[in-house]
């Protein structure tokens, strides 16, 4: 499913218009990015929880030379689903 599907079936479900199920959808994801961007983690009960994670810093090796690089200590976005979603997923 992408967004388009998305804003269809939300609009389909809420019975609203289109144009108001994708200022929705917008408006969503905006509030979770601006959550994740200050370090706060957004969690929605029986769906799943939105959280950052630090990754240390580590050693790789460049595919091309064979060199060792350092690579730098990042922050990463993951989703935990929740115990509803993994029913419905595992039927």
């Amino acid at each position: 499913m992408n967004k388009s599907e998305l804003i269809d079936a939300i609009a389909s479900a809420a019975n609203i218009s289109k144009a108001d199920a994708g200022r929705a959808l917008n408006a969503t994801t905006d509030a979770i990015t601006g959550a994740m961007a200050s370090g706060d983690g957004v969690q929605l009960t029986g769906f799943g929880s939105f959280v950052v994670r630090d990754r240390a810093a580590r050693t790789g090796r460049n595919p091309q030379t064979g060199a060792t690089i350092q690579i730098k200590a990042s922050k990463v976005a993951a989703f935990k689903a929740g115990k509803s979603l993994k029913d419905a997923v595992n039927g």
